[in-house]
């Protein structure tokens, strides 16, 4: 700026610089470029940077995540959809069920679902297993299948046994739709009479009850298979009884419960309706002395050497039967407005604990 106003001055033009002003110039200019870039100015970093020499770039793909510890991860897409038409095609159903059949005497491949999810393809393989609940057998079988298809599709490789399509303890619209296990209907008629002097109400009032808790409440719920009013009570309790697995109630318990007015709308009919029963009447904990006697006590003990497969069958449908006593009994207490009165009387002792514990101490 001093030079500048010595130029007015001296009526010397601003235009002519001598070699200093103009190194001055270069190292301001310089320096506006050094501090544009340093802050991230991108078209000034371009500038910076840019070459004119050829440089060569290894540009791989992006990153792909690695994939859920379930189901079957193929190499591509296209050998994904090749393996899924193999295990889909009925010319192929035989040579499966000979690879799968060979694990067990009694485990007997029936159909293999597919479903494709991204790079992953889910199999989801349905056989009877006897009297047995059968995750072991099975298991075995499909480690056979997945062995021999190793050998046709070496792109393939196996991410788990076991992918959730299942799908095993854990409530599933796939065991609410495709079933699970033993699928059991069990229904009554319930006379007028009975109705009235036993359960302490009437059939409109039931039918009503049901509609507006069972249905419409569990819908507005966002229910998955829970249309019902304690099924999972009596699953638990069966279940614990007879030495199955009490995890499974999970998807056991899934039930809905319909009830509706017949002959004239004096009668009550009722029914249940559970696609996903996982019961057997041997392995595990039937073998455990208590369990064993109350699977003697109903009959279905062991295995059934004339129709195997028929003591699990009928164990289903013992717990399909008790689940409809238990919902038969509940509703009549909702609408009959007795469950709180019977809780307090049936539930709870009469004694006065406190007293009881003085007189112990």
């Amino acid at each position: 700026m001093r030079r500048w106003r010595e130029k007015i001055r001296s009526s010397t033009p601003l235009h002519v610089v001598d070699l200093t002003e103009i190194l001055s110039i270069f190292g301001l200019v310089a320096s506006l470029i050094y501090l544009l870039s340093f802050f991230g100015i991108a078209f000034v970093q371009s500038i910076v940077s840019s070459s004119d020499e050829d440089e060569d770039f290894l540009v791989g793909p992006p990153a792909v995540p690695a994939p859920a510890q379930c189901g079957l991860l193929g190499g591509a897409d296209a050998v994904l959809s090749e393996l899924k038409a193999f295990l889909e095609d009925p010319a192929n159903f035989d040579t499966l069920s000979v690879v799968f059949n060979r694990s067990s005497r009694f485990g007997r491949l029936q159909g293999v679902q597919c479903a494709m999810a991204g790079r992953n393809l889910y199999m989801r393989f349905s056989c009877s297993t006897g009297d047995a609940m059968g995750m072991n057998m099975i298991s075995k079988g499909v480690q056979n299948v997945l062995d021999y298809l190793q050998d046709d599709f070496p792109d393939m490789d196996v991410i788990s046994i076991s992918g959730n399509f299942c799908s095993d303890k854990k409530p599933a619209a796939v065991n609410w739709i495709e079933g699970r296990g033993k699928s059991v209907v069990c229904e009554a008629v319930i006379k007028e009479e009975i109705v009235k002097k036993v359960l302490k109400t009437n059939v409109q009032s039931l039918v009503e009850l049901n509609v507006i808790k069972n249905l419409a409440g569990s819908a507005v719920a966002g229910a998955l298979g829970g249309f019902n009013a304690h099924a999972s009570n009596i699953v638990t309790a069966i279940f614990i009884a007879t030495g199955q697995d009490p995890a499974q109630n999970v998807e056991s318990s899934q039930c809905i419960t319909m009830l509706e007015a017949v002959n004239d709308g004096k009668d009550l009919h009722i029914s249940v309706t559970m696609p996903s029963i996982e019961v057997g009447t041997v392995g595990g904990g039937t073998q455990l002395a208590s369990q064993s006697a109350c699977l003697d006590l109903l009959g279905v003990k062991g295995a059934n050497r004339e129709s195997p497969g028929s003591n699990a069958r009928l164990l289903a449908t013992v717990v399909a039967g008790g689940v409809l006593a238990g919902e038969l009994s509940l509703l009549s207490a909702l609408a009959a407005g007795q469950l709180v009165k019977s809780h307090m009387k049936y539930n709870r002792s009469s004694r006065d604990m406190s007293k009881a514990a003085s007189l112990s101490s």
